[in-house]
């Protein structure tokens, strides 16, 4: 049996209860894996900021911003294994595969979207409990919260956007169906993993507002994103386009949408055996 630590923010709350097994109160997937594989045997230990007395066989960084603050990774690395320790940078700038820039060809519609994961929400988040807490603001240059905009195309993007850091500019690809748009969601956890594509009213497609949704095959493509971006567990949405795959969004602290958990809690054992994989592989 391992020693597993789950390395967190300072201020994030990875579940309310003490005991991972008491509630199932956490927003995060990791949360149901790790319940199993402490049924399974393994001990668990959320470990919230940075400690220099804690030792374990495994870990996993699970702190839930888009760019990991250097301290945590160094913690991190004092692990003999840690998951996750190589992904430490999952903005749209350096993941999405559909970036254009001012003056490209594409002639369709496109989306602008911010730089950060899930729109800075979680910094955003971080940074309030740090000031309830009376604690410096883990993320003070957080920009404002801007919603996704949609334009039919380049040239109807506003004036100054191309030109700010905290915004990127996305072809807007989603997959075209008759009762709506679809996209896909590879949830993985080292050899284990499940892809499901789901259907939505909506063009942003997120999984917890779909009318349907089927497992479908992993590209090769993403396989090997998955590899150059350094993801031992986590999530990717991406879409078909024109035949191939393309990366919309890597996150690693993949969440569990309320109206779907018992849903996720279900292929929760099987993302352990993924788990449970890795640390076959270190002995």
């Amino acid at each position: 049996m391992a020693r597993i630590v789950v390395i967190t923010h300072e201020h994030d709350r990875f579940q309310s209860s003490r005991d991972i097994l008491l509630r199932r109160d956490s927003p995060y997937l990791l949360f149901d894996v790790l319940a199993e594989l402490k049924r399974r045997g393994h001990t668990v230990r959320i470990e919230q900021g940075l400690s220099k007395t804690s030792s374990a066989d495994i870990a996993v960084l699970h702190v839930d911003a888009t760019i990991t603050p250097a301290d945590y990774l160094d913690y991190a690395r004092s692990f003999p294994f840690c998951l996750n320790v190589a992904t430490a940078d999952i903005s749209k700038r350096r993941v999405s595969g559909a970036l254009v820039n001012e003056g490209d060809a594409w002639q369709g519609p496109v989306i602008v979207k911010s730089n950060l994961n899930n729109q800075g929400i979680p910094e955003r988040l971080l940074n309030r409990r740090a000031q309830r807490a009376s604690k410096p603001l883990p993320f003070p240059e957080v920009p404002t919260l801007q919603p996704y905009e949609v334009y039919d195309s380049l040239g109807d993007v506003p004036d100054g956007v191309f030109e700010r850091d905290d915004l990127v500019v996305d072809r807007f690809i989603p997959e075209k169906e008759p009762d709506g748009f679809a996209a896909r969601f590879w949830v993985f956890c080292g050899a284990s993993e499940r892809c499901t594509r789901y259907v939505s009213p909506n063009a942003l497609v997120k999984a917890s507002e779909t009318i349907r949704r089927e497992p479908v095959p992993i590209p090769e493509e993403m396989r090997a994103l998955r590899h150059e971006l350094g993801f031992d567990y986590g999530k990717f949405d991406f879409v078909m386009h024109e035949g191939r795959a393309v990366l919309l969004d890597a996150n690693t602290t993949p969440g569990r949408p309320k109206n779907l958990v018992k849903m996720f809690a279900a292929g929760a054992a099987h993302l352990a055996d993924g788990f449970e994989g890795l640390i076959r592989q270190l002995r």
